[in-house]
């Protein structure tokens, strides 16, 4: 008898599309559904960098767990996609299902014996009802949302309100795409039945958590943290950043009386202006940012490194994709971390911060300007596509009212008056950062000339060895300063004492997150730290030698973490083990799991028996 797949509120349904054909909005919708019966779902848009034409794909994990990493493999392939026809169809799982438009029959050679076929004409449906063939081809996407529906058991109420919500102010749409999806919920319901094994029951497991896109999430806190300058050039995938910075100043940041806007958003002519702009308002006193990704930083270089030299305040927002080069524009990795860390030419160093989700985008968001200003140096903001530009379940954004702007070490007119000794590069309080001064704070004191070249405390100009070292190793104390003001790691311990640890960071925190369970689960036990910031607290140190062996968890293919843990720690390179994961897709628990399981059995000795020889 053939395995079939059985399951309520935990399964994997992925769509197979073409991009361009309209189907994102309905995928969308689907996914959402779930959410509005109380079930946890964590979807991801996998599409390709051209405009329209090729194979893009929506991915939908149902966890009521609430896991938000993916899990690896495919329960339900919808595939209306010709062209990947065969990939699809290789990714089910066995006993798994698959839906397909059935108007042109298939030869059984196109299918596989181990799953079940749910054959539905939608072309044919869509033909009877519609004349225009851009009509059929955008309602089709719905006609197979209501079967779904039929199959699964979503309730139809909830995606009349999703239609309503998504149409409002567009009436004239709303009715054909409601017929179009009762066609579909009838059509399911008369000839499908039960013969699907997955179904979603109504929960009430999502509670209060918001349901958003890390991208939109930094903008937020970005607006929140006092940004009122933006400038960036579009890149893939963080053009959504200023995009989102954009919407919300419209909606908080102009004056309600004036109509005036507080603040300015320039879409800069390339990467090399969008930071030239930015390290401008930034000392001029402005808190300003821009957003782009790993092609972009490597054209700002030369800028960080005035920015970093010159002391001035800037905060870039890294949605990192996979490279080198070009790369892979619409996948994702942790492709930048050491281009990041050691970004432009001569001895640098920068604060990197790591978010795992939307909630930490937007407290890092307003982290990094805080940071900036602090420090008077460029801040990093480390996302990645994944957690940019997919939306994720997170806990809902917090801000407290009270909070002060940290704008740092800023001299006053009234100290200048009072004599204090204003040395625009001058430690005078043994942390590295030295006091600044606005422009134009007073009318004869505090001015200095901000260059790219050497210079003394007092930034007079100079190229004497001595006033180098002293500004170089000032940079040092500064970078030391940092590891107490940034972000620090959060530590995990597992059920019983253990040789072994997992550090982890970023977007692979939902799957690292499953994956400690399922460890646990198989009595493999592993205690993990997960790190949000760099420079590393000495609670790196603490923790990788509290462990025989430690595993870093890496989207990348050249363990760039580990390789930073390594340099900056001196920590011998044979204790940290890299777990990589770099084909552009986000890593699973299944992967997760699978590797740590294996080195750790690797490293088991077997006892040796009496009277063998050892």
């Amino acid at each position: 008898m053939k395995l079939k797949i059985e399951a309520t509120n935990d399964f994997v349904v992925k769509f197979a599309n073409v991009n361009g054909s309209g189907s994102a909005s309905a995928n969308e919708m689907f996914a959402r559904s779930l959410l509005r019966m109380g079930v946890p779902v964590s979807p991801r848009n996998i599409f390709p960098s051209n405009i329209q034409g090729l194979p893009t794909w929506y991915e939908v994990r149902v966890n009521e767990k609430g896991w938000l990493g993916r899990r690896g493999g495919v329960d339900l392939m919808v595939a209306m996609n010709p062209q990947t026809w065969a990939q699809d169809l290789a990714e089910i799982e066995p006993g798994g299902y698959l839906m397909y438009d059935s108007s042109k029959p298939l030869p059984a050679s196109k299918l596989r014996d181990d799953i079940h076929v749910l054959g539905v004409p939608l072309t044919d449906l869509c033909a009877t009802r519609y004349t225009d063939p851009r009509e059929r081809q955008l309602l089709k996407n719905i006609v197979y949302v209501g079967v779904l529906a039929a199959m699964l058991g979503i309730e139809p109420e909830v995606i009349a309100t999703l239609l309503g919500e998504q149409y409002k102010g567009k009436a004239k749409l709303i009715q054909p795409n409601l017929d179009a999806f009762m066609m579909g919920l009838h059509h399911g319901q008369e000839y499908l039945g039960d013969v699907l094994g997955l179904k979603i029951e109504r929960r009430d497991a999502v509670g209060q958590r918001i349901f958003m896109e890390g991208n939109a999430a930094a903008a937020l806190g970005c607006v929140y943290g006092g940004a009122t300058v933006c400038a960036w050039y579009p890149i893939t995938p963080s053009s959504s950043v200023a995009e989102a910075f954009q919407k919300y100043c419209s909606k908080l940041r102009v004056d309600k009386t004036t109509g005036k806007h507080k603040f300015a958003i320039v879409q800069a002519e390339d990467e090399i202006a969008s930071i030239g702009i930015v390290t401008g308002a930034g000392w001029n006193g402005a808190r300003a940012f821009t957003c782009t990704s790993g092609p972009g930083v490597s054209l700002m270089t030369e800028f960080i490194g005035l920015a970093y030299f010159a002391e001035i305040p800037v905060t870039i927002i890294n949605v990192q994709r996979g490279g080198p080069s070009t790369g892979m524009p619409t996948r994702t990795q942790q492709a930048d971390v050491i281009s990041c860390a050691y970004a432009s030419h001569g001895d640098t160093k920068h604060v990197l911060l790591f978010p795992e989700d939307p909630k930490e985008c937007f407290e890092f968001g307003a982290a990094c300007l805080d940071l900036a200003d602090r420090l008077q140096t460029p801040i990093f903001l480390m996302t990645d596509l994944d957690i940019g530009m997919n939306h994720r379940l997170c806990d809902p954004l917090e801000w407290d009212d009270t909070r002060q702007l940290d704008r740092g070490k800023v001299m006053t007119a009234a100290d200048l008056d009072a004599g204090k000794d204003f040395g625009r590069y001058l430690d005078v309080d043994g942390d590295g950062i030295p006091y600044r001064t606005y422009p134009g704070t007073h009318p004869d004191k505090g001015a200095y000339f901000t260059r790219g070249t050497t210079r003394d405390a007092y930034a007079r100009y100079s190229e004497a060895g001595p006033d180098y070292l002293y500004n170089v190793q000032r940079l040092l104390t500064k970078f030391e300063t940092a590891k107490e003001l940034v972000p620090q790691p959060v530590a995990r311990s597992a059920a019983r004492s253990t040789r072994f640890g997992v550090i982890y960071y970023g977007s692979t925190s939902p799957a690292m997150n499953e994956a400690f369970e399922d460890l646990q689960a198989q009595g493999v036990h592993v205690d993990t730290l997960r790190i949000r910031a760099f420079p590393f607290s000495a609670a790196v140190d603490k923790f990788v030698a509290a462990h025989e062996t430690v595993f870093v968890i890496e989207q990348n293919r050249d363990a760039q973490l580990r390789t930073l843990i390594t340099t900056e720690q001196e920590v011998n390179p044979a204790k940290l083990e890299p777990i990589l994961h770099y084909d552009g897709t986000p890593i699973t628990a299944r992967f997760i799991t699978a590797a740590i399981a294996k080195h750790i059995d690797a490293h088991k000795v077997a006892p040796i028996k009496k009277g063998q020889a050892a």
